[in-house]
């Protein structure tokens, strides 16, 4: 018997490149029109943003938790554990975000984002907007079908993305703990889709980067003297 350290990623994925896709494909027309709701509600995240208020910021963060929870149970539970033995392992965490930014969003004091400075909102927008419009373009434009296409609010990529670009621009307390999952998540989608050789392997982890890096150079407005 081969040792376990002479086993590469490929060795470990049960499923082809034509398999993975096919699979979105199978979801997206079991859930037509849902992804029309799901944009919908992502464009209203970036209005939450740019109009930050407590009552807005609070239904983003349930908006997402509920989204998060539905796909732990339609995505990994009913569809990718048809070909990835993974799958049912990664649903809990996935529903345990979920669970985590309700609570975050109905439990928290002083809760909106407007606590954060207007060039961290703007870059939180910029980036929120094109995981919302990009994102569903990377099929057709690496030559798949546009019903292969991944869409917030369905699939996982995109929707721990948007997560991310939302707590960069969220109140402090407890958002880093909250960007955990999401982070996780690309890192094991980037091995995958890596492994798979897939040519958008790179743009997850881009974009969970700058996330990371709005958090980071997030500046606060300085408060005014008493």
């Amino acid at each position: 018997m081969s040792e376990w350290w002479t086993y590469s990623l490929s060795d470990m994925l049960l499923f082809s490149p034509r398999v993975y896709y096919r699979l979105f494909e199978l979801h997206n027309h079991a859930l037509w029109p849902a992804q029309l709701a799901t944009v919908a509600a992502g464009l209203g995240m970036v209005f939450a943003l740019a109009r930050p208020g407590t009552l807005l910021t609070r239904i983003t963060f349930v908006v997402l938790g509920i989204l998060w929870i539905w796909i732990a149970w339609a995505f990994f539970g009913e569809r990718y554990a048809t070909i990835n033995w993974a799958a049912p392992y990664v649903a809990p965490a996935y529903g345990l975000e979920g669970l985590m930014l309700i609570a975050t969003g109905l439990l928290r004091n002083r809760f909106s984002f407007g606590s954060a400075a207007a060039f961290t909102r703007t870059a939180a927008i910029i980036l929120l907007a094109a995981i919302l419009i990009g994102y569903p373009l990377i099929a057709p434009a690496v030559g798949r079908s546009w019903s292969a296409a991944e869409v917030f609010g369905i699939a996982p990529d995109p929707t721990a993305l948007a997560t991310l670009a939302v707590l960069a621009a969220s109140p402090r307390g407890g958002r880093l703990v909250l960007m955990v999952i999401p982070l996780l998540w690309i890192f094991i989608s980037t091995a995958t889709l890596w492994t798979l050789q897939s040519p958008e392997y790179w743009i997850a982890p881009l974009a969970a980067v700058l996330a990371l890096a709005i958090t980071c150079l997030r500046m606060e407005p300085r408060r005014s003297a008493a």
